[in-house]
């Protein structure tokens, strides 16, 4: 395939086995882990876990990235259309609240496919992406995603690029949400579990609560109250390639946390704030391969 499917656009020539282009991912999907995994904003994680299919490769370059060893370092097993879906299979008869594909857009092309099929139990299936995604991509995904999980991580073109390496993010970002809102429309709960709708996290960097101000702004701007969820990320931790970007070398402060809480309840957010209790390695699951 030449692939074309998030806002790069790097033509790359991507067969079953080898990857080219900015992701270095093959055509067929490769994962790193298949499990349930209980740290998830509670209206996914649900009693039991949200079923969570980590994706290797990453369509973005963050260097605070905590997935760094299979973002960036490509680890996984390849697979195929009808292995990710036994892995659902065995999601769902684990209890698994949702099926969640995280990091899924460099193979989107794939899960398109498989998602053709009904999803076990009738789970519903969570998009979880850096939000940096191509409108085209999404709509082929239309009435096959039930939540969409995207990252704001930053309405400034100079932040995107110094630490994502995409200075055009802010741009797509924002027409990838508002593409999965129109696709969805405002968000539905059911028993507490968000079956249908958005739900945009940001996470705050150390230094950047402006930042955080700025994305939250246009979040209540687009949107009715209430329409979409957000989560307020303070699980930020000092790992990756920081050598160059001091200013991220160090943990989220209670004061920062603090500030953008309560600008997050002045503008009447409905959604989530983290503790920092929830930052830290011990968070970050093993990429093992465990349920592949």
């Amino acid at each position: 395939m030449i692939c074309s499917l998030c806002p790069r656009k790097c033509g790359a020539v991507r067969d079953a086995a080898h990857g080219e282009g900015y992701c270095r991912m093959p055509a067929l999907p490769v994962c790193a882990r298949a499990a349930l995994h209980r740290w998830e904003e509670p209206c996914l994680s649900g009693e039991n876990g949200a079923g969570t299919v980590f994706f290797s490769g990453c369509t973005l370059g963050c260097v605070f990235c905590q997935n760094a060893p299979i973002s960036q370092g490509g680890f996984g097993r390849t697979t195929t259309g009808d292995g990710l879906y036994a892995a659902f299979e065995r999601l769902a008869e684990q209890g698994a609240s949702c099926i969640e594909l995280v990091t899924p857009t460099q193979f989107s092309h794939v899960l398109a496919q498989v998602l053709e099929r009904p999803v076990p139990d009738g789970l519903p299936v969570v998009w979880n992406s850096g939000g940096y995604e191509r409108v085209e991509t999404l709509r082929a995904l239309e009435g096959k995603v039930d939540v969409y999980l995207p990252d704001l991580k930053y309405v400034t073109r100079s932040l995107a690029g110094r630490y994502s390496g995409a200075a055009d993010y802010p741009e797509a970002a924002k027409a990838a949400i508002l593409e999965m809102y129109r696709q969805r429309g405002p968000a539905r709960l059911e028993r507490g579990l968000l079956k249908s709708g958005v739900l945009i996290r940001h996470l705050i960097l150390p230094g950047r609560v402006a930042e955080a101000k700025r994305v939250m702004d246009w979040v209540a701007d687009s949107f009715p109250s209430g329409a979409v969820l957000f989560s307020l990320m303070a699980q930020y931790t000092p790992v990756g390639a920081l050598e160059g970007f001091p200013e991220l070398a160090r943990p989220l402060r209670p004061s920062e946390l603090r500030s953008a809480k309560e600008y997050m309840e002045n503008l009447g957010l409905a959604g989530y704030v983290q503790e920092l209790s929830s930052a830290g390695e011990g968070f970050i699951p093993a990429f093992d391969l465990t349920g592949l």
